[in-house]
């Protein structure tokens, strides 16, 4: 019999042998079963879960298959479950089952950069997500995404939060060496903004930006990948007409109040803090160029995931707990409070709730209610993956030819991602592809060569 076949039911054994997998009465209804290519499935993973500690229960009870089968043919299935139930925590045993085996390790060490894209992994540690599932995890505050980077893939950081271009450019060994890595969760979606030094107020047109110098936080980012595209549809060039540089975000804001920088596409709370300090303004979020858009990841190398899977999936479960928690606007306000501190964004509270509840001064004026300014939603759609891996070609960090779905479903877990939404109450997708519409261009993530191939302005081969 299988392990998660019914062990109520009265005509099933619970020992194996009856045929040649073990999952039969008898060697004859196995052939039919393959003859029809049916196997029998339950609804869900966590009635498997049932099965397999209902199943063992019942076996502990009756070593003589035929005295179980005799008590359940007396007195039905429905009243053995309930009576079963009495005596026997099976709810509890199946939750722990489905937790698997013990954690491998339990102290752990996760490096961030301090801006609210990684709320959900620092949340996790003072608002007790990490102690619910039995870690005690050190959030550790790191200068930047090179830092983070090699400390990750030294070991010294048993995971990380990263940009989710990070991921697939350490996999395929770009601007590092190739070591397969992985994006188990999105941690935000939006949440970025490109903001100018307030002395060119009047300069709203990017036509106008000719000569600009701008900062984004990495080569391998979202916010390079948003501010290229951008400047590219406006007809200026970013390889030529521009300049673009790598700044550590917590360096933003002030290398526009000296001067060095007329603006940046970044993460907040940078965008905030340069409309707080009185040195720039929002020109407009990235929500507005592409709504819905991936910035930052939980990552981790496939090693740790093989190596621990225990940990691992205590630690992902933790975090998309916290995403869930995160994602309802109600929790924002006791989130920016969590996170304001100096070893996590040193920020003002204010600052992150203006971010977080998405009203918020635009250092023009006026006040901008928005609630999609950011949000939280951890599902890793191979689709996201494949776009930037064209925008990765599209500027010159890749050559040649490209396995963009393969190198998606390799470094995006999504199957991992969406059991544990459901276990956190969030509804994942049924499926990892999606097309989407970037500054009203539609991605179809099936025809990349297409999409990539369509743009006028791009590094020459």
């Amino acid at each position: 019999m299988s392990t998660f076949d019914n062990p109520f039911d009265p005509n099933r054994r619970l020992r194996s042998g009856g045929c040649s997998c073990g999952r039969h009465i008898s060697e004859a209804e196995h052939q039919a079963d393959l003859q029809l290519q049916v196997q029998p499935s339950l609804d869900s993973e966590e009635k498997r879960y049932e099965g397999v500690v209902a199943s063992a229960v019942m076996r502990a009870m009756f070593p003589q298959d035929a005295a179980r089968r005799a008590f359940l043919k007396s007195v039905g299935a429905a009243t053995a479950a309930a009576a079963l139930s009495q005596f026997f925590p099976l709810k509890t045993a199946t939750e722990a089952f489905a937790q698997g085996g013990p954690l491998e390790k339990k102290d752990l060490k996760v490096g961030f950069i301090p801006i609210t894209c990684a709320t959900p992994i620092i949340m996790a540690a003072p608002m007790g997500f990490y102690s619910k599932n039995g870690l005690n995890v050190e959030v550790i505050k790191t200068a930047g995404w090179a830092v983070v980077r090699d400390k990750t893939i030294n070991k010294e950081y048993d995971a990380a939060h990263m940009l989710s271009p990070m991921p697939l450019a350490i996999t395929m060994g770009v601007g590092s060496n190739a070591l397969p890595y992985t994006m188990p969760a999105v941690e935000n979606i939006n949440g970025q903004a490109i903001t100018l030094s307030i002395k060119h107020k009047d300069k709203r047109d990017p036509k106008t930006w000719k000569g600009f110098k701008f900062a984004v936080p990495f080569d391998y980012s979202m916010h390079n990948y948003l501010l290229r595209y951008y400047l590219a549809e406006h007809g200026i060039d970013p390889d030529t007409d521009v300049q673009i540089r790598a700044v550590p975000p917590p360096e933003m804001v002030a290398n526009l109040r000296a001067d060095n920088i007329d603006g940046y596409l970044g993460p907040d709370p940078m965008n905030q803090r340069a409309v707080y300090d009185g040195v720039g303004f929002i020109h407009i979020l990235t929500k507005d160029i592409w709504e819905g858009h991936p910035c930052c990841a939980f990552a981790a190398s496939q090693e740790f995931i093989s190596t621990m899977p225990n940990t691992y999936g205590a630690l992902l479960r933790s975090i998309i707990q916290a995403t869930a928690f995160a994602h309802k606007a109600e929790n924002r306000k006791q989130i920016a409070e969590a996170i304001a501190p100096a070893n996590y964004l040193n920020q003002p509270a204010i600052v992150l709730e203006q971010i977080l509840t998405g009203t918020f001064a635009d250092g023009l004026g006026n006040v901008v209610k928005q609630p999609n300014r950011v949000d939280f939603d951890p599902f890793p759609w191979h689709s996201f993956a494949i776009w930037i891996m064209t925008q990765m070609k599209r500027w010159g960090q890749v050559k040649g030819d490209i396995d963009y779905a393969g190198i998606a479903s390799k470094v995006y877990l999504a199957t991992d991602a969406a059991k544990l939404m459901k276990e956190a109450g969030l509804t994942p997708p049924t499926t990892t592809t999606k097309s989407f519409a970037v500054m009203g261009k539609t991605f179809d993530p099936a025809k990349p060569e297409d999409y990539l191939a369509s743009f006028k302005i791009k590094k020459a081969s």
